[in-house]
């Protein structure tokens, strides 16, 4: 869900050197007292011979952010700078001065407290020094200045960056505060909330050293690690990762293992294991040294927990509680090879943990939370990169999140400088929607981009322009005073956006282009959104914070934002977990206290209220309110046309995503007649899911009015029962890995066990699925490279792929041809939906070849289930127009090897037929198609070329009435590849009386007459073979088809819009290309 997205931002300390005075450091371990050396004032005159270090041009080689994410720290071997985030300038920094540096040793690691007022920095030579990190809300390090000899110009940028506190930036400043040596070695150190957490090596132990000193005057602890971890005493910690939602340690140690560990409160413990300071437990043991573990990373949203192995491996486990029940979830698949991507250097999840991104020796890749790839450097050209001086795509050491996910920042190895590279993220990490799903919406650190392909043409919205994203930059004093932007939602029917911040909310009309911010920034500072928004119409309906109390709120689009606009207050007993639509007028809300509240929307002519008509309670069903990402109910088709809404708690089955789960909760009666509820899990890592019904506001606008069924055989099924199939109640997944559906979602609460669900393969992440279009919407991470430019930049690519053929594959494997009848009439009025079924025959056509080459007799298939291509055969020729059903074969042989188009024929009429067939249609091109067949499966038998020759005639005489001189001289190519003395030409040419026709029309003047020249006796060979040659048909025989896009070439009537276009295609037909694999799921435009 995420993608890096335009060119990274640049920044270096390029500022004044700091002058460097006696190390107070230094004198402060010597017991000496001196307040004065971080002081911004110019050094003594006695000491001007200590000449300052160059530290502005050291390498960073630490890199650290606080957990608010408004400050962050680097260091180099000799300094230590303070960085805000936003913007990114340096408030504070030091440089340490040589006797320091020789007493301490060079800086080695960065370690900032959580809330960023004690910076420690490890040497080489075991210290640990300490800064205190001091702001001062009265002055200022960088200000605002605005031109005064201009008052309109002044007020506008006033107006557009704000004033009073937030106009400039706060004096920050650094002071020594202590050096702590730690004789037994540092293995790595950690900087918690309360006290400093170290690995010591001789021996082998972790120390605790408090911040201050506790109410005995103590101020370490320490404990050996074979006590705790029940190892060996030369075993060491290498690795410690703290994650404080979890309140989890992550621990490798040096023999590769890795452990969770929590720290133990001694105060209530009475065993005899009570003395211990952590309890800790092993959940990755190595097998051999590759999988030794190196580095690791926690995931609290979704409970994950990664580990990175010294073979380039990523494995990620799923910690189900804290005594040790963790089990392995996924691999990541490497982006890579380990020689290209070369060891892994840092790892890391996003703060919302819906992306995770890591950084090797020779460049960087990021996945989604449950491992599809997202983008990556690797297929960067690194001769450019290098060249161009852009380190962040040949390798990263360092990163860390900021903007709450919005930006990432990198540093590459012996670089100066700093990368903060922006990402594009889907609204759905912010606030769980179902019109963000349906929509497709994105927002980046500035900015949100909306999908607007839904309203377009079919071709339009396949097309994959980037014209289809709809950008509007945020506010600029919104922006200015709440960055980061934490949430964002869009209507249901695509018209408004608004977003959210820090404190208060903007919204936006797509139609118009404006923004409508708060007038008072006291009103827009009283509250803040937390557990979501939703609109209704025009209407926002936010769950917002508002002095300690929790409350939703209706704001009007129409009407200005301000107190006094409030449509509607509902207080809440607790914050808002989740909020969301349901149906034409019902509003879900889970709220902490685990109960789901059922609110009517009244929309009367004074106003909106929300009118409460039920709630569930879900103690001892759900343990961890805060773990649910979002709910779905589903009402029985009675209750939701006719039924009281009050009553619709007690029916409904709901579905909760909690973390990666998706779980099925259905009512029933206990024996004492008391509402209960039966659990399922329904699937694990699941990323997200969409129920459809949730999104009928536009998946299922009726089709045209005037549209009949496309055949007689069709018309009759659709009076069956099954005639309403539309996928209108299907539910859709996503895992990471595979995009899956159920047509109904009927079929998972009929049944005791889950159904298993239909694959729906895409090789992209997939965004929103377009059901009234009949395709799957996602995007895909490009990385360009230009040689008349200097840097590189990435975009995120439009991809589709149409989902109609698995579904129509999945009813015909079932022996449900009336399904598959009435699913298919659904869509037939799309452009593209011929080449929906010319896939779906291509796939099953594939898939019997294959069998067939593995050594599967038709009887062993006839004994497990009924031969698929028979039946994909009938219902092509039953769902569709005999012309376009006639098309699509000979496509589809096109796009096959010749030892396919045997296993095709033999449950097709013969060639001959459908070429007469084609020709009473005066279909010629795709005649001359059934001709290449005709030519190749009759090659063997005796007097094959005659019959040839004799179609070829009667084609050529046909295409030469119609004046198609492309197809005459695709046919004339055709012909000499199959006789290269020219000779069957001759004879076609005079039987079908072209020549003599062009003697005529030549000495009648006739202009048709010099198209015509060419196709007499002096027609040279061609060089380049043509679709219809024999030779390239028996080269196709070797190499496996290439069917790369669609592409709008006319072929016939039905087609005009859809066929695939290879290197050497004319404007007559469609061939394959000398190699590769199908790519005829990926549609775009030529």
């Amino acid at each position: 869900m995420y993608w890096p997205n335009g060119v990274p931002r640049v920044y270096a300390v390029n500022g004044p050197n700091i002058p460097t005075t006696p190390s107070s450091d230094l004198k402060e371990s010597q017991g000496e007292t001196s307040d004065d050396e971080q002081r911004r004032e110019e050094a003594p005159e006695g000491l001007e011979k200590d000449k300052p270090h160059p530290w502005a041009d050291e390498p960073i080689n630490g890199l650290c952010v606080s957990r608010g994410g408004h400050l962050f720290a680097t260091m180099t071997e000799s300094s230590m700078t303070v960085w805000q985030t936003k913007p990114a300038v340096v408030v504070a920094a030091v440089t340490r001065s040589s006797a320091s540096l020789k007493t301490y040793g060079p800086n080695v690691s960065l370690l900032l407290h959580p809330d960023s007022t004690i910076l420690v920095v490890q040497t080489s030579k075991e210290y640990l020094l300490t800064y205190t990190i001091a702001s001062d809300p009265n002055t200022r390090v960088y200000q605002q200045h605005f031109d005064h000899s201009n008052p309109h110009r002044r007020q506008q940028l006033a107006r557009h960056f704000g004033n009073e506190e937030f106009n400039g930036i706060k004096d920050v400043s650094i002071r020594f505060r202590m050096a702590i040596m730690v004789e037994s070695g540092i293995g790595k150190a950690l900087a918690l909330d309360k006290e400093l957490l170290v690995s010591t090596l001789k021996p082998a132990a972790i120390q605790c050293i408090r911040w201050a000193p506790d109410e005995s005057g103590s101020q370490t602890t320490s404990e050996l690690l074979s006590r705790t971890l029940n190892v060996s005493k030369k075993i060491t910690v290498i690795e410690m990762v703290y994650d404080r939602a979890m309140s989890l340690l992550i621990w490798i140690t040096s023999d590769g293992r890795a452990f969770t560990v929590q720290r133990k409160n001694n105060n209530t413990a009475e065993s005899e294991d009570a003395s211990k300071l952590f309890a800790g437990h092993c959940f990755h043991t190595p097998t051999d040294d590759g999988h030794m573990a190196v580095k690791a990373a926690v995931n609290a949203r979704f409970s994950l927990l990664a580990v990175s192995c010294a073979n380039g491996e990523v494995l990620v486990y799923t910690a189900k509680d804290y005594v040790g029940n963790v089990m392995l979830s996924h691999r990541l698949q490497p982006p890579a090879s380990l020689a290209a991507t070369g060891d892994l250097t840092f790892m890391s999840y996003s703060p919302d943990g819906y992306c995770f991104f890591a950084g090797y020796e020779h460049g960087w890749a990021n996945w989604s939370v449950f491992g599809k790839v997202g983008g990556s450097s690797f297929a960067a050209d690194r001769t450019m990169a290098k060249a161009n001086g852009e380190d962040w795509l040949t390798g990263v050491t360092m990163g860390c999140w900021i903007g709450g996910g919005s930006d990432i920042i990198l540093s590459s190895p012996k670089d100066r400088r700093l990368w903060v590279l922006e990402t594009a993220r889907s609204a759905l990490t912010g606030c769980y929607s179902a019109a963000n799903l349906s929509r497709a919406l994105l927002q980046t650190g500035t900015e949100i981009i909306l999908y607007r392909g839904h309203d377009l043409p079919d071709l339009m919205t396949i097309s994959g322009k980037d014209s289809l994203w709809h950008h509007a930059q945020y506010p600029p004093a919104y922006l200015h005073a709440q960055w980061p932007i934490r949430a964002s939602v869009v209507s249901q029917d695509g018209r408004y956006v608004c977003i959210a911040g820090r404190r208060g909310l903007a919204h936006y009309s797509v139609s118009s282009g404006r923004w409508k911010t708060f007038e008072d920034p006291k009103a827009e500072n009283s509250f803040a959104v937390r557990g979501g928004m939703c609109w209704y119409g025009h209407i926002l309906i936010a769950a917002v914070e508002s002095n300690g109390s929790y409350e939703l709120r209706l704001y009007s689009r129409e009407l200005p934002l301000n107190n006094n606009n409030i449509l509607h207050t509902e207080p809440l007993p607790s914050p808002v977990v989740f909020v969301g639509p349901s149906g034409e007028d019902s509003l879900l809300v889970y709220t902490y206290d685990n109960i789901l509240y059922h609110y009517v929307i009244n929309s009367t002519y004074g106003g909106v209220v929300l009118v409460p008509v039920g709630q569930i309670a879900f103690y001892g069903i759900v343990r961890a309110p805060t773990r649910v990402r979002s709910i779905s109910w589903i009402l029985p088709e009675e209750q939701m046309r006719n039924g009281d809404p009050s009553q619709d708690v007690k029916v409904a089955s709901v579905l909760l995503l909690v973390d990666g789960n998706l779980v099925l909760l259905q009512p029933s009666l206990s024996s004492t007649g008391d509402l209960k509820y039966d659990m399922r899990i329904v699937a694990q890592d699941v990323e997200y899911y969409v129920l459809m019904r949730d999104q009928l506001s536009f998946n299922f606008s009726p089709p045209a009015e005037d549209q009949i069924p496309t055949s007689p055989s069709a018309d009759i099924v659709l009076k069956a029962a099954q005639s309403n199939l539309s996928l209108r109640d299907s539910l859709w997944m996503f895992s990471g890995r595979d995009l899956v559906a159920w047509s109904d979602v009927q079929e998972i609460l009929q049944r005791d066990d889950v159904p298993k669900p239909l694959p729906v393969p895409v090789d992209f992440y997939p965004l929103s699925v377009l059901l009234n279009k009949g395709i799957v919407l996602g995007v895909e991470s490009e990385l360009i490279q230009r040689r008349d430019v200097t840097f590189a930049f990435l975009k995120f690519a439009i991809r589709t792929s149409l989902f109609l053929p698995y579904f129509l594959r999945y009813s015909l494997a079932s022996v449900d041809m009336p399904s598959a009848l009435s699913l298919s009439h659904y869509y037939s009025h799309l452009s593209y939906f011929p080449h929906a079924m010319e896939i779906l025959l291509h796939h099953v056509l594939d898939d019997t070849v294959d069998g067939q080459s593995r050594g599967e007799s038709q009887s062993d298939t006839t004994k497990t289930s009924q031969p698929l291509l028979p039946s994909v055969i009938s219902f092509l020729q039953a769902s569709l127009p005999t012309g376009v059903y006639l098309d699509i074969v000979v496509q589809c042989t096109r796009k096959n090897e010749i030892r396919s188009w045997r296993t095709l024929f033999a449950h097709l009429p013969p060639p001959k037929d459908l070429f007469e067939q084609a020709l009473k249609l005066k279909s010629l091109k795709t005649a001359a198609g059934y001709l290449l067949v005709l030519q190749a499966l009759d090659e063997e038998e005796e007097e094959s070329e005659a019959r040839t020759e004799d179609y070829a005639v009667r084609l050529l005489g046909l295409a030469s009435q119609k004046n198609d001189w492309d197809l005459c001289a695709e046919l004339a190519r055709f012909l000499i590849a199959l006789d290269r003395s020219g000779e069957i030409l001759r004879r076609t040419i005079d039987r079908v009386g072209l020549r003599r026709a062009a003697t005529q029309r030549s000495s009648s003047g006739d202009a048709n007459a010099r198209n015509m020249k060419g196709l007499g006796l002096n027609l040279p060979v061609p060089s380049v073979p043509s679709p219809l040659s024999p030779r390239r048909m028996s080269h196709r025989n070797r190499k496996g088809s290439d069917i790369s896009s669609v592409t709008s070439v006319g072929t016939s009537s039905n087609l005009s819009h859809i066929t695939s276009r290879t290197d050497d295609e004319g404007d007559a037909a469609a061939m394959v290309s000398d190699g590769g694999s199908s790519g005829i799921d990926d549609l775009s435009l030529a």
